[in-house]
């Protein structure tokens, strides 16, 4: 059977969800929308895919999903009227705007099934890292790192008018929240034990740099350093260290490991042949909006 969705926010993410739609051989499209017409016009020109000139008609497409790939302020208003209409939702992180508009969302969404879209929970690495922790391959996990660097931010690739702005944008709102996820998914809930966050004079503008001490249920600490507009070249490392071995996903997707006697060495990981779109069609695997208002309550925190 073919899983059908309707695409709101044709962005530089939205536009790789269409990607993955497209390619997806159990996946079809019904629509795209987006308020900038001129970049609606193009995606739609692009990918040879129907656009439509707004909410009420894109949703009169009778999807399976709706996906919200707009700014975080929007996801919890169209979130009440999509489920209203009583639609599945695929939504991009973070959840909301801030833990207010995420606890409406979940509560406008319980009738309805939702998912949000952390792909890293069918990363590859991300398989291999959890298998070599549930075998204990590294041995006891004595600590956890989340190193974010970027020389400049916004990154090149991603200029809009809202991604630097301190009310929606800024790297704890784009970037921790997959790895926050990650960490609740193989480790259970955390604390933020302390932290400080440091912002420009301009009140307008987001984060420059955070550090923080986290501990997971289980008493693992975590560590978060994060900084931009720094001389160094861009870089994420999620690290896990273990008494045997430690594990590193850099940049996303390359895993590598290391022990105290050895090199970081990369890990030959094997493809993964299941994806979100498999889950959404399976319902199963997905990570739904109360968990998505975990990561919104971690992110918030730390925003302060």
């Amino acid at each position: 059977m073919t899983t059908t969705y309707a695409i709101i926010g044709t962005g530089v993410v939205g536009e790789r969800i269409i990607n993955d739609v497209l390619k997806h051989d159990e996946s079809a499209l019904t629509a795209i929308f987006d308020e900038n017409n001129e970049r609606l016009t193009h995606i739609a020109n692009k990918y040879n895919v129907r656009a439509v000139s707004s909410l009420e008609e894109l949703l009169a497409t009778n999807p399976d999903w709706v996906y919200i790939g707009t700014p975080p302020v929007s996801h919890a208003p169209l979130t009440k009227e999509i489920a209203a209409k009583g639609f599945n939702i695929l939504c991009e992180k973070p959840l909301a705007h801030d833990t207010a508009d995420g606890e409406a969302m979940v509560e406008a969404a319980k009738h309805v099934t939702t998912a949000m879209h952390f792909p890293m929970m069918y990363s590859p690495a991300v398989a291999r890292l959890k298998e070599a922790i549930e075998t204990q391959e590294l041995g006891d996990i004595v600590r956890i790192e989340l190193h974010t660097h970027f020389p400049v931010w916004p990154r090149p690739w991603q200029q809009n008018p809202w991604i630097a702005s301190r009310e929606q944008g800024g790297f704890i709102r784009e970037i921790f929240p997959h790895y926050l996820q990650l960490t609740h998914h193989v480790f259970g809930d955390v604390t933020i034990e302390a932290h400080q966050t440091n912002y420009p004079a301009d009140e307008t503008l987001c984060e420059t740099s955070v550090s923080a001490l986290l501990k997971t249920v289980s008493g693992i600490p975590m560590l978060i350093n994060a900084a931009a507009g720094i001389a160094q070249q861009e870089r994420i490392d999620y690290k896990v260290y273990g008494t045997k071995k430690s594990m590193i996903i850099r940049n996303w997707s390359q895993l590598l490991e290391a022990t105290a006697t050895t090199e970081e060495v990369a890990v030959t990981v094997e493809p993964s042949s299941f994806t979100l779109l498999d889950a959404c069609a399976q319902k199963t695997a997905i990570v739904q909006f109360d968990e998505g208002l975990k990561v919104q309550r971690w992110i918030d925190a730390l925003l302060k």
